[in-house]
């Protein structure tokens, strides 16, 4: 009991990460109709700016701050030229463009800054905490769960409260209709695309000094993982990624400490996947196809 107390408030945690992630990549794809390949290489330029300004003034906090800032930039940047020169209807062609930004991205990290782990301090501790006898798990984690869960909590906000949120969801569900009420669709897309780039930093920011570290590919395994829970939750569905998010965090943390070989985890989250795609391909959250009458 001991142990499944302790795997479930780390998976929790890890979970929480990866619904961030996830939830930008159902911004992206919400906007543009595209998966961004690029987003693990953007998040993860982004950390490596803030880690290098955080070494020399303000520490991770500043880096937090600062990360999300530089990681809505560099996706608004990929948007406006490269992307958008493709035109709303190019699909293909736009991840293709993707997969090449990210071999860029990372060359060019190589270049600067080296290929070598450059581990990242926790702004508090991240021994395990020890409550009644009973493993449970590190101020860092609960920090990183507040934070995430304050994320979520915020983006919500501003789909459901705020004009700018209405307008978004409008150019991403309906365009025409958006343009005819006077919502320029290629601002709303510009926007969600600095939107989700900034909450990749931000999750990089979080899962970074758990272990991954540094490297221009840190952030690969992660962009996987949290693929795998957007495409669980469904793409259309921020809540679904959410959901898929923290049930993939629980996934590979039961798989870890209870199968014999650690190495098995990665295959429980790809069982899950595989049964989700055979009963309902389209994500569990997402919702059917429109009615044709």
């Amino acid at each position: 009991m001991d142990r499944f107390l302790f795997l479930t408030i780390d998976g929790l945690a890890s979970g929480a990460v990866y619904a961030v992630f996830a939830l930008s990549l159902v911004l992206i794809w919400r906007a543009a109709r595209i998966v961004n390949f690029a987003q693990g290489a953007i998040s993860v330029a982004a950390a490596y700016v803030a880690w290098s300004v955080g070494t020399h003034v303000g520490g991770w906090w500043l880096g937090l701050a600062l990360a999300p800032l530089v990681g809505a930039a560099l996706g608004v940047g990929l948007q406006r030229t490269a992307l958008r020169r493709l035109g709303p209807d190019r699909h293909l062609e736009a991840m293709i463009v993707a997969l090449g930004v990210v071999m860029v991205v990372q060359a060019v990290l190589g270049m600067v800054y080296g290929l070598q782990y450059e581990p990242m301090a926790t702004p508090v501790s991240d021994d395990v905490l020890v409550v009644g006898g009973v493993s449970t798990t590190s101020p860092y984690r609960l920090l990183v769960v507040a934070v995430a869960a304050s994320l979520v909590v915020a983006v919500a906000l501003l789909f459901a409260r705020t004009r700018l949120g209405l307008r978004l969801r409008a150019a991403a569900t309906a365009a025409e209709i958006a343009r005819l009420s006077g919502i320029s669709v290629a601002r709303m897309t510009t926007i969600a695309w600095g939107l989700a780039t900034g909450l990749a930093a931000f999750a990089a920011m979080l899962v970074l000094p758990t272990g991954l570290g540094l490297t221009p590919t840190a952030m690969d395994g992660v962009f996987i993982t949290a693929f795998t829970a957007t495409v669980l939750g469904g793409l259309d569905s921020p809540l679904g990624a959410v959901l898929g998010g923290l049930a993939v965090g629980l996934v590979l943390d039961y798989a870890t400490g209870y199968a014999s070989d650690p190495n098995l985890a990665p295959l429980a989250v790809l069982g899950l996947l595989l049964a989700v795609l055979l009963v309902r391909p389209r994500g569990i959250f997402s919702p059917g196809p429109a009615r044709r009458v």
